[in-house]
């Protein structure tokens, strides 16, 4: 199993606990068909999004059930935690949410420039891969998505993106690299959350 593949995995499973909170959060009746649900398009709908632009075939979840096993191993995970998440965790959904967009995107960066995509049109699908399943999940939940809010969210994530592309010519460890990239924008996000940094708004 490679690095690469193994990371896919970890950033769905956290991406389907993200959004099985997210639907806890939100609604205190839903079972876990619904549950389920959430989570996989949470999981996989930035990728797959990402890889019909890219006309990436097979879609990976299609391709390799063992995608499928992940998210509903960590819905199941997720019901089974969840109060001891909430009484640990004072934001578990923001936390794990911000562990999946620093995950998704410079995976889906990376898997990009393996699709032969310029280094500045895969940082947008890095982008596009990290936030637009949590778009999908919240349109779903009839909430406006986190990306909506003033608080920095796809800043993180654009920053991460364009510093792991800068650095790659320089040569240095593959994976040490990726974490740092992941790293950058986890830690920005959870810094611009707890300062409340925003960009200036445009008035009309």
């Amino acid at each position: 199993m490679n690095v690469l593949y193994l990371t896919d995995l970890i950033g769905t499973g956290v991406f389907a606990i993200s959004g099985t909170l997210a639907a806890l959060h939100r609604r205190k009746d839903l079972d876990v068909l619904t549950l389920f649900l959430f989570a996989f398009v949470t999981a996989v709908g930035g990728g797959t999004l990402r890889d019909v632009i890219m006309q990436a075939s097979p879609v990976v979840w299609i391709s390799d059930g063992t995608y499928l096993i992940v998210i509903l191993g960590s819905t199941l995970l997720a019901i089974a935690c969840r109060r001891w998440w909430l009484g640990v965790l004072q934001r578990p959904l923001l936390l794990f949410d911000t562990l999946g967009i620093g995950i998704f995107t410079i995976l889906g960066l990376e898997k990009a420039l393996h699709q032969g995509v310029n280094p500045w049109a895969a940082v947008l699908l890095g982008v596009v891969s990290a936030l637009f399943g949590g778009v999908i999940r919240d349109t779903l939940a009839n909430e406006v998505p986190l990306v909506f809010e003033r608080h920095l969210y796809a800043t993180p994530c654009l920053t991460g993106a364009i510093l792991y592309v800068l650095a790659l010519p320089l040569g240095l460890n593959p994976t040490g690299l990726f974490l740092g990239a992941v790293g950058v924008i986890t830690g920005f996000r959870l810094l611009a959350l707890r300062k409340g940094w925003a960009l200036p708004p445009i008035r009309t």
